[in-house]
Order: structure tokens, then sequence, then C-alpha cells
């Protein structure tokens, strides 16, 4: 009894939403055709998916436009559960707010960021509260909520979309996010391009940044190091363990004694350091394991290794150029950037550093730095060295001579 009511129930649940579906579609192909062929062409349309089940009910008409429900990821969840979930626990999930928690966001316009034109338009992929999505609607930016359509764009919301590598390139690529770059760059990336234009077989071994970032369309999509190639516990190479530190500090992570501050705790909120050698060996076994499909798992974990050794290279040049800006602020001859209460440059401030040498200190945490690590993970040569280790050595160069000069500035000026 019960199951013949379900299926009642599930039939009149259906017969209405088809009923609905058929009065969106005939006002909507009017309106907005290529919406309507989106959905047709999608597993939606084809299993008779309407328009309610994302969109509510409530929009009837013209007249209550207003009414129309936009979808978060907690639509989607309805019908896939387990690709939310991994999701929610995932580094993209956390887009949004890792955004919001950077001194930079909220220096900048809000149709860069609500409007979803600038750092918006990718971090937008994360969870918003429902206060957030409040406060967005009442400054005018009531799209670009649902997360999942970043990827899966509407409203075809196409799996083989999501699949190809140039469906991570909107947000990877460039400065900062410099994956795209590293990855098209690599034997990897250009075997998989050949592929797409039949130069090779079908079957050739050509993996995507899904291969092995979303191992079996694995949506919490993690990397052992984290975005920014930092973790705990510190290494017991004391000379990688004071580098490191030093980082941490500019980072305002690490107070001028090395202890932690309280933004260590939105850091392990937002997942920007990596906090346990479980935590880090947990993703590494699982980047080994993809690996080991087309090589050798001693191959992969020597090749993987190198990476770890470009970390310690960088962080040392890295922790450098802090200590040399540090020294700065010691001697009164830079001024510290007003609320930061640190005596640190604060590298998290990006292009709207207040002078030339704190820019080019940020430019080379978050370029040449990212460059040079991401393009040895990646096994990218031109972008490891060319457009990475080279070009950090260059930043280097380029601040200390810049320090050199307020010195000399600094001592003229007080004659």
């Amino acid at each position: 009894m019960k199951l013949r009511q379900l299926v009642l129930s599930f039939f009149c649940l259906f017969s209405a939403a088809t009923a609905i579906a058929d009065v969106c579609v005939d006002c909507h192909k009017k309106l907005n055709p290529v919406i309507v062929s989106d959905w047709r062409l999608s597993r939606h349309g084809k299993n008779r998916i309407g328009c309610a089940a994302c969109h509510g009910d409530l929009h009837k008409s013209a007249a209550d436009v207003a009414q129309v429900q936009i979808p978060t990821p907690d639509t989607c969840v309805k019908c896939h559960p387990k690709r939310v979930a991994q999701f929610k626990q995932g580094k993209h999930a956390l887009a949004w707010a890792a955004m919001n928690a950077l001194p930079i966001a909220h220096m900048q316009p809000m149709a860069l960021i609500e409007g979803k034109k600038g750092c918006g338009g990718c971090h937008k992929i994360g969870l918003k509260s429902e206060q957030e999505i409040k406060e967005m609607e009442k400054g005018g930016f009531k799209f670009g909520v649902a997360s999942c359509d970043a990827c899966h764009t509407r409203h075809t919301f196409s799996v083989a979309e999501a699949k190809q590598p140039q469906a991570c390139r909107i947000c990877h690529e460039g400065l900062e996010y410099s994956q795209w770059d590293t990855y098209a760059n690599s034997k990897h990336g250009t075997r998989y391009l050949m592929k797409q234009i039949k130069a090779l077989p079908a079957g050739s071994a050509a993996p995507t940044c899904q291969t092995c970032h979303m191992q079996k369309g694995d949506h919490e999509v993690r990397n052992a190091w984290g975005s920014t190639f930092l973790r705990m516990p510190m290494p017991e190479d004391k000379e990688w363990a004071g580098d490191r530190a030093t980082i941490l500090q500019a980072l305002g992570i690490l107070d001028p004694d090395f202890k932690p501050t309280p933004m260590l705790e939105g850091s392990k909120a937002l997942d920007i350091v990596r906090m346990s050698q479980e935590a880090w060996q947990k993703e590494r076994d699982k980047m080994v394991k993809i690996c080991a499909q087309c090589h050798s798992r001693n191959f992969a974990k020597g090749e993987l290794a190198k990476g770890d050794r470009m970390v310690r290279e960088t962080d040392r040049l890295m922790a450098e150029g802090i200590r040399v800006v540090a020294s700065l602020y010691k001697d009164g001859i830079l001024r510290q950037a007003q609320g930061y209460p640190y005596p640190f440059p604060n590298i998290l401030t990006f292009n709207e550093a207040q002078t030339p040498i704190e820019l080019k200190l940020s430019s080379m945490f978050f370029g040449s730095r990212l460059y040079a690590i991401q393009g040895t993970f990646h096994s990218s040569p031109a972008f490891a060295y060319a457009k990475g280790w080279s070009v950090m050595r260059g930043d280097l160069t380029e601040i200390k001579a810049m320090a050199t000069e307020l010195r000399r500035a600094s001592r003229q000026e007080k004659k």
C-alpha cells in the first residue's frame, strides 16, 4: 500500500512539474529561446525535470518575476546528494568566504565582487550564507549564488563540459592562479589538447585537471599542499622551518614572537594552510595512486618530491625578501599599513600594496613563486624556470635594490 501511494505521489508531482514546465517553455521560448534550447538538450530536459524543480512554482507570469527562486547547492542536493556533500567538504566551497577574508576584497568595487566580474566572478563558486544572499539581493545582485553552474554551465548542466580542462581554465589561469598555464604547457596538457583535435587516438593516456584533482568525479577537490603551499607542522630542517615561519608572519598567522595569532583559526576554517601531517599525507597518497595508473609508484613519488623541494627553495627566496622589507619597518623607513598590527609586510594586499617595494613582494609571493612551484608539480619546464624561479630571483634582486635606495633617500632626508 505504501509503495502504491509513493508511486501515485511521484506521478502527481511529475505530472504537475511537467505541466508547469510546458507553461514556462511556451513563454520563455519567445523571451529567452536559448535557455529553453539548452534545457531541452540537457539531461534535465530529456528526463522532463521541469523549471519548478529548481526555480519553484511561485512565478507564473511577468507580474511576479521577483518570485523566481535562484538555485543554490541546497537546491541541487535534492537529486545530487553525494556530489553536493563532496563539494561542501572541499576547497571550492570555501572560495567565497576566503575572498571576503582578504583585505583586498574590501578595496574593490562591488561590481567586481558581488557583481561577479572580478574576484567574485570565480569565487562565486563558494557557499554563501542566507544572510549574504539577502544582502547581495538588496544591492541588486540576485544572480550567481548557485555554485554548481560555475562548472556545469546552465541550463545544459553538462557533465561532459565540466570534465574538460577548459572548464577549469576560466578561474585557474594567470598570476595567482596559474594552474592552467602550467598544465597546458606540460606534456599532460599538450597530449590532452592533441586528443581534442584528434591528433592522438581517443584511448591515449592524457590526464586532465579532473583526472588528478577530481578522481572518479569526487567533488571535494584538494591537493596535498593547498593553494598557498604552506603547511604544519614545521619541517625538521631548521632553515626551512625559519623561512616558513617568516612567510607565516607576513600572512599575519604568526606574530613577531612566532606565536599563533587569531588569524590562525581563520586559516584553519578556510583551509589556507594544511594543519597536520596526516591531512597532507592523505592527499599525497591519493595523488601517488592516480599517477601510478600511467607511471611506476617510485617515479610518481620521485617527481612529487621534486615539487616539495621546489617549495623549500622558493620559501628561502620569499623569506629573504620579507626580511628585507621588514627591516625597513623596524628602522622607521617604511610606514606600517594602517590597521595592520604586526611589523611585517602584509603580502595579502596583492596589487593594493602602498609602496612599490611592497607591491613587488606581494607579486613575488602570488606570481613568480606560484609559477615556480606549480610549474614543477605540473612538469612544465618553461614556467618552473623562465616564469617562475628565474623571475623570482629577479624579484628579490629588485627588492634589495629598492631597499638600498629607500635607505639612501632616508639618510638624505635626515641630513
